[in-house]
């Protein structure tokens, strides 16, 4: 049987939001420790967002590069690429922490961030963000 990070990238990759919506509890509860005004409650918030997510990437492409369940945890690594509607290349990294309860996605911390390809090395992001404050 699939594992439910398997079966939300199956769900994604069919663009599928109400299968992908059917994955979380009605009162998931989402945070994103990095932007925290960004969390919300609720599957019917993941079906809207899932919604606009492949209305603004129709070719949108889910990779689960790795994932790994410690109890009722489940963590994964994710790609996800493809081009939006005006053309542009769309394309996010990064890790999602999940807490299951009862086959369903009960709680969630997302990590994920916009590809920046602008060529910045690590010397520079150190000085910038320590030295400065800039970040």
């Amino acid at each position: 049987m699939a594992t439910i990070m398997e079966r939300l990238r199956d769900a994604s990759n069919a663009h599928d939001p109400a299968g992908m919506a059917a994955l979380f509890a009605q009162d998931y509860d989402s945070a994103q420790p990095v932007h925290p005004g960004r969390a919300f409650v609720g599957a019917a918030q993941v079906l809207a967002n899932w919604t606009e997510v492949f209305d603004a990437v129709p070719d949108f492409v889910s990779e689960l590069i790795a994932s790994s369940t410690d109890g009722d945890t489940e963590w994964a690594e994710w790609r996800w690429l493809g081009t939006h509607s005006d053309g542009s290349p769309f394309a996010m990294r990064g890790v999602t922490v999940f807490l299951v309860r009862d086959g369903s996605i009960a709680a969630g911390r997302l990590y994920m961030e916009p590809v920046d390809d602008s060529g910045g090395d690590v010397a520079a992001e150190i000085e910038g963000t320590f030295r400065s404050g800039a970040h």
